[in-house]
C-alpha cells in the first residue's frame, strides 16, 4: 500500500452514496471531494420528488453547510461549478426496489458506470416506528445490495452499520458477520419475513379499527421496543441494523462487502476542522442537557466505558478499507471503528471534562443567566436510581399536585415544570439505560491490521488517521467537541 494509493484508488472512480444529506454522509462526500477531486463522478442519493428538488436539497442541505467552508476557501467562486460537474444528485429512495429511481436513462448509466456504493442511509433514532426502522434499516440495506449486484463495474459494497448490532452481549465482541436468523437470546428463533408479515398485520388492524396516527405512531414504536427486546436487542435500532446485515450476508453472492460498524460517533477531531457536528448524537443528549442544569442523576456505573469515536475518524476508516479490498474479489470484512479496547474512556472522565467545562463556561438560559451545575447523583443501579426518582421527584411531585388544587392550582407552572424534568429524566435514562451499563469492548483486529498495513507501508498517518490511541480525550472534549456541540447542534 503505497503513500499516493488512496489518491490514485479514487481517481477516476464513480462512487453511489446513500443516505447523502445525513451527518456521516457529508463528512464522507466533503473528505472525498477534497483529498481527489478528479475523480469521475459522485451520485449522491437523495429522498426527493425530481431533479430540481434533489438538486435543490444537495446544496441546501450538503454544499452550503459550513462543513464545506475548507473547499470553499480552496474552490472559491468556481465550487458550484466544480460540484455540478462532478456531483450528481439523484432523487430515489432506499424503501423501493432500484432505490426508487425513475428515470430509466439514468439508471442504466449508473449502471455502467458505478464502481463503488457506500450505504450510509439509515434512521438511528433509538425509539422510531417500528415500520419505519424495519423498511429502512432492514429492506432498505437489502435494496442497496440488489442495485450494486447490476453495476456491471461494482469493486465493492460499503455499508455503514453500528458495533451495537451485537445486542445485549458482553465480553470481548469479535468483528463477526451475522447468519441469517442469528439471534441473541437461544433458542427464539428470528424471521425477517416474519417480522415484516407481522408488522403489516398489525397496520392493518389499526386502520381497520379507525385509529388516530398518533395512536399508531405509539403502537409501531412499542411493538418494535418489545420485539428488540424479544430477541435480545435493546432497541429497535440496533436490531434493524443487524437484520440488514444479516440480508446483507445472505444474498450477496459473489459482490464483495466491507461493513463498517462505528461505536457512538462524536464531532470531528480534525477533519476538515475540529468539532464539526450536526444534531445531537447519542452521548450528547446527556451531555448538553447536563450542561443547562436538567439532569440531577444517572443510572450508570461510574467504570462504564463508553466507547466514543469521532465522525472524521469513522470516514478515513471508510475509505482506507474500501483501499485495502480493492482486490480482494467475493470477500466481506467487519471493521469494529471504536475505541473501548485501545483507548477507553470511562464515564466518570466525561463527567468530570462536564463539570469542568461548563463550571467555567456555563450555559447561558432563555433569561441570560448562567447555569450553575453539579455533580451528578450516580446510581449504579436501575433499582436505585428508581427508588431516588421516587423520593427525590415523584412523591413531591404528588405533594405539589394535591398542593395545586387545594390552592385552585396557583402552583400550575411548578407542577407542569417539575413534570416536565421527572419525564425528560425518565426519557433519558430509557434510552440510554443499555449503553450506561453495557459490558462489552469491541475487538477491532481487522481495522488494526488495517493500520498496521498503513504504517509498514510508510503512509503517512495524518491524511487518514483512523486510530483511537491519537485520541487525547481531556483536549478532545473540552477544546473540541463541547464547544462545537454549543455552536454547531444546540439551538
Amino acid at each position: 500500500m503505497e503513500s499516493f494509493s488512496v489518491l490514485q484508488f479514487l481517481k477516476d472512480k464513480t462512487i453511489l452514496v446513500t443516505g447523502a444529506t445525513g451527518f456521516l454522509a457529508k463528512i464522507f462526500v466533503e473528505k472525498i471531494l477534497r483529498i481527489q477531486p478528479n475523480l469521475k463522478k459522485l451520485y449522491l442519493l437523495i429522498r426527493a420528488e425530481d431533479d430540481k428538488s434533489a438538486k435543490q436539497r444537495m446544496f441546501r442541505e450538503v454544499i452550503e453547510k459550513d462543513l464545506f467552508r475548507v473547499l470553499r476557501d480552496t474552490w472559491g467562486d468556481s465550487l458550484d461549478s466544480f460540484i455540478l460537474e462532478k456531483v450528481a444528485a439523484v432523487p430515489g429512495d432506499i424503501l423501493y426496489e432500484d432505490l426508487g429511481i425513475k428515470d430509466s436513462n439514468l439508471k442504466e448509466e449508473m449502471y455502467r458506470q458505478i464502481d463503488l456504493v457506500v450505504n450510509v442511509a439509515a434512521i438511528t433514532k433509538f425509539d422510531e416506528r417500528y415500520d419505519a426502522l424495519l423498511d429502512t434499516n432492514t429492506m432498505g440495506a437489502f435494496h442497496v445490495l440488489s442495485f450494486a449486484k447490476h453495476c456491471t463495474k461494482i469493486q465493492m459494497l460499503v455499508h455503514l452499520s453500528t458495533a451495537y448490532a451485537c445486542g445485549e452481549k458482553s465480553g470481548l465482541i469479535p468483528e463477526n458477520s451475522f447468519t441469517m436468523g442469528e439471534m441473541v437470546k437461544w433458542p427464539r428463533k428470528l424471521d425477517i419475513m416474519a417480522e415484516k408479515k407481522l408488522v403489516e398485520k398489525k397496520l392493518n388492524q389499526l386502520q381497520t379499527t379507525g385509529a388516530a396516527e398518533d395512536e399508531v405512531t405509539s403502537i409501531m414504536k412499542d411493538l418494535g421496543t418489545e420485539r428488540a427486546k424479544w430477541y435480545g436487542w435493546p432497541n429497535t435500532y440496533v436490531f434493524t441494523k443487524a437484520m440488514g446485515e444479516m440480508l446483507l450476508d445472505h444474498y450477496k453472492d459473489n459482490l464483495p462487502i466491507i461493513i463498517i460498524r462505528p461505536t457512538m460517533i462524536t464531532s470531528t477531531y480534525k477533519e476538515p476542522f475540529p468539532g464539526w457536528i450536526e444534531g445531537l448524537r447519542t452521548i450528547d443528549v446527556p451531555l448538553i442537557t447536563y450542561g443547562k442544569g436538567k439532569i440531577d442523576c444517572l443510572p450508570v456505573n461510574s467504570q462504564t466505558i463508553l466507547d466514543l469515536i469521532p465522525a472524521d475518524v469513522v470516514v478515513n476508516s471508510m475509505i482506507m478499507a474500501m483501499v485495502a479490498n480493492a482486490n480482494n474479489p467475493s470477500s466481506q470484512m467487519i471493521y469494529h471503528v471504536g475505541s473501548s479496547l485501545r483507548n477507553p474512556i470511562h464515564f466518570f472522565q466525561i463527567h468530570e471534562f462536564a463539570f469542568h467545562y461548563f463550571t467555567k463556561n456555563p450555559y447561558i438560559d432563555k433569561y441570560g443567566n448562567p447555569v450553575i451545575v453539579g455533580k451528578v447523583k450516580v446510581l449504579d443501579s436501575p433499582a436505585k436510581f428508581h427508588r431516588y426518582m421516587a423520593v427525590r421527584f415523584v412523591l413531591p411531585l404528588k405533594v405539589l399536585e394535591l398542593v395545586n388544587l387545594v390552592f385552585w392550582r396557583r402552583f400550575g407552572d411548578i407542577c407542569n415544570e417539575s413534570n416536565r424534568r421527572l419525564k425528560l429524566n425518565m426519557r433519558l435514562v430509557n434510552l440510554y439505560k443499555p449503553y450506561l451499563f453495557f459490558q462489552g469492548i469491541f475487538d477491532d483486529t481487522n481495522s488494526e491490521k488495517l493500520r498496521m498495513a498503513m504504517r509498514e507501508s510508510g503512509m503517512e498517518l495524518d491524511s487518514f488517521n483512523f486510530d483511537p490511541k491519537s485520541i487525547d480525550w481531556e483536549d478532545y472534549f473540552l477544546n473540541v467537541h463541547i464547544p462545537g456541540l454549543l455552536r454547531f447542534a444546540v439551538k
